[in-house]
């Protein structure tokens, strides 16, 4: 069971997405909170996989929540956040994603659309798709001239800057595998090794850093 905690300050959506995911036979609801600081200590006693959590609330905000969640005085497991918000695009929400969370959900969304969300996440994906994370994170980086590779970057095997990029761009494990005529578990390994290498905690992370430095070729 994917194991789920719901942080907003609106009582009634609250109600509505704990019926939509509880109805889901992989899913279940164990806890509720009605603002960031409640949220964490619900998250702390209840330690779930993912954490739905909107952006704006009293007493603690979503992007406050997010970097308590993944600051250093943080839990040492974390559970994956969705940030939740009411339009596209949303610079707050950006930002939460480049301090830990895996995506973010519009609040619209439909039932169908969130449980599949939660599984891609849950999963280790991101909820938006690397060209829309590109969206949202080069509005604020394409003016300014290309900096150079960090130096941790430049730690990384030809092979793994390979991995790198073919990852960034969103393909599978599956799908670079085939493309690159290796099995899937050598893949694994390397992405696994390019994480360790860059001390970043997923794929989404991996994205991020990848469009913050304008590491993809051709953009």
């Amino acid at each position: 069971m994917i194991r789920i905690v719901l942080v907003d300050d609106q009582e009634l959506f609250r109600g509505g997405v704990r019926v939509a995911l509880d109805a889901q036979g992989d899913m279940e609801v164990v806890g509720e909170a009605s603002d960031g600081a409640e949220g964490l200590a619900v998250i702390a006693g209840t330690r779930p996989d993912i954490v739905l959590l909107d952006m704006r609330m009293p007493v603690l905000d979503g992007l406050q929540t997010v970097r308590a969640l993944f600051g250093p005085d943080g839990p040492q497991d974390p559970p994956r956040v969705i940030v939740l918000t009411t339009f596209a695009l949303d610079a707050a929400a950006a930002t939460a994603i480049r301090a830990g969370a895996s995506g973010f959900l519009l609040k619209d969304a439909t039932p169908a659309f969130l449980a599949a969300a939660v599984r891609a996440v849950h999963a280790g994906s991101s909820v938006l798709a690397p060209d829309e994370l590109g969206q949202l994170f080069g509005l604020d980086v394409q003016a300014a001239p290309p900096p150079p590779p960090p130096p941790a970057f430049r730690t990384l095997t030809n092979r793994e800057r390979t991995i790198f990029e073919l990852a960034a761009r969103g393909f599978s494990n599956t799908e670079i595998a085939t493309r690159e005529f290796v099995s899937e578990s050598t893949v694994k390994t390397h992405v696994s090794s390019v994480l360790g290498k860059l001390g970043l905690r997923d794929r989404v992370q991996l994205v991020v850093y990848a469009h913050d430095n304008r590491l993809l070729q051709g953009g």
